[in-house]
């Protein structure tokens, strides 16, 4: 079939006079097509006029695509069953000319974006080989708009803990942030809302407002908008991950900081330059970190249980075995557990990252072997109690008289009454209770609520 250039050429030649043989000869066409082409007497192609053999089925293919959940390889069995003589390719090309169950391409836009204006930021689960296991890690990547500069970073999970962490490891790796950061409409950050209704959790915007930036989402089902981050994780998984084993994610993430430095440091062919070069005239425009930026941190209350360990994540940690009963405060970081009690750190251990249920234990919290308490001596709480208290010395020896089964646990409670209330509504009401005989704690500690009542307050009781 002749081109539309060729037809043009035809009748223009024709419209000089020259016979049929003559164009045909310099159009390099035969004479019946030349002849066609003045018959015509247009330069456009005609469309060939086929009879689609799926044509008469419309309206079964219409119903069995939506009953075959889109499956045309059994939209097509049914067509037999029915006595179609349809081809499968046939079909394929009536459902794919008619637009059934598919759309036609849409063109990617194209965004252009200044320095220092926007950072991409996502995450996509990936299969990653460590200690000769394959796991599932989630990879959190973080992308310059303007440079193409890439942070990537490895976690077990991604939820706003881990945001947290990755976003303030990202930031200290480029020095700074840009005033926009695009996400996806992830629920880790998004409180309602999608694209430009988007409103964040105020964690998040309060973690954004800190770094000097904006948190914002595009439109869903519209990722060509992130494409930059996007497109990088395809670059991870064929590049990156080929053939790389990790001992542990410790290892994981520093060969994909080392990855970093080297992709950023090649030539792009869209950018005609090295991301690190560019980057050298967007730092100047990046939002400045704060002076201080803490360490991200989930916090967690734990009571020391018997054997001396408070326990995240299903694994234990050891701390001193003097705290036991105590409740504490537990930090949990990137790559530390650190136990505070009050304002005092008491405990801090490397993460653990190898399953569950592993103990991590400091030899200093354990009690010195062949060094434990004499049985004839005083209990190490009692001694305690008793250096802040001194008056408390009867009622703590009638205490261990009416529970000898249980002398640590009353005497940690006795000391908790002594620092929590104060001292002569506490000694007055152990002395009543003496006189009674009476040991039970709760009903002490109800007897010094009540003097301190009349003392303090000077509130009398109500009598119905």
């Amino acid at each position: 079939m002749l081109d539309q250039e060729k037809r043009t050429a035809i009748l223009v030649l024709h419209g000089q006079d020259l016979s049929v043989r003559a164009i045909a000869r310099a159009c390099r066409a035969s004479r019946s097509s030349v002849r066609a082409v003045i018959k015509s007497a247009s330069a456009e192609v005609p469309r060939p006029e086929r009879k689609e053999q799926a044509e008469p089925w419309r309206d079964e293919i219409l119903s069995l695509y939506k009953d075959c959940k889109g499956n045309l390889a059994r939209v097509h069995e049914k067509l037999v069953d029915q006595g179609a003589h349809v081809t499968y390719q046939a079909l394929t090309g009536f459902c794919r000319r008619n637009e059934i169950g598919s759309k036609a391409a849409v063109p990617a836009g194209h965004y252009t974006f200044a320095a220092g204006q926007e950072m991409q930021n996502d995450t996509s689960p990936h299969r990653v080989k460590i200690a000769g296991k394959v796991r599932l890690a989630q990879c959190a990547c973080l992308v310059l708009a303007h440079s193409r500069m890439c942070f990537m970073a490895y976690y077990p999970t991604f939820d706003r803990f881990w945001c947290k962490t990755f976003l303030t490891e990202a930031f200290r790796y480029f020095g700074g942030t840009c005033k926009e950061c695009m996400i996806d409409n992830t629920h880790v950050v998004v409180a309602h809302g999608s694209g430009q209704t988007m409103v964040p959790v105020p964690e998040m915007e309060a973690f954004a407002t800190r770094f000097g930036f904006r948190f914002r989402a595009h439109a869903i089902g519209h990722a060509n908008r992130s494409a930059h981050v996007e497109r990088k994780f395809r670059h991870i998984e064929q590049n990156f991950l080929a053939g790389r084993e990790f001992q542990d994610w410790d290892d994981l993430n520093r060969q994909a900081r080392e990855w970093c430095d080297q992709v950023n440091a090649k030539a792009k062919r869209d950018l005609h330059a090295r991301p690190i070069d560019l980057f050298v005239q967007e730092k100047i425009t990046l939002n400045p970190l704060p002076a201080y930026v803490p360490e991200v941190y989930r916090l967690h209350h734990r009571v020391v249980d018997v054997e001396g360990y408070v326990r995240i994540q299903r694994n234990a940690y050891s701390v001193p075995y003097k705290l036991i009963g105590r409740q504490l405060e537990v930090r949990e970081s990137h790559h530390r557990i650190d136990v505070y009690d009050g304002p005092r750190q008491v405990a801090s251990h490397a993460r653990s990252w190898d399953g569950v249920d592993q103990r991590v234990t400091v030899k200093e919290h354990r009690p010195p072997r062949g060094e434990g308490r004499s049985k004839a001596g005083p209990f190490p709480e009692e001694k305690e109690l008793l250096r802040e208290e001194p008056g408390l010395a009867d009622f703590v020896a009638g205490l261990k008289a009416h529970f000898p089964w249980k002398v640590t646990r009353v005497l940690k409670r006795l000391h908790g009454l002594v620092r929590d209330y104060p001292r002569a509504p506490l000694l007055g009401a152990a002395i009543e209770a003496m006189a009674y005989g009476m040991f039970d704690l709760e009903r002490l500690e109800g007897m010094i609520l009540r003097r301190v009542r009349h003392d303090h307050f000077g509130l009398e009781d109500s009598h119905e």
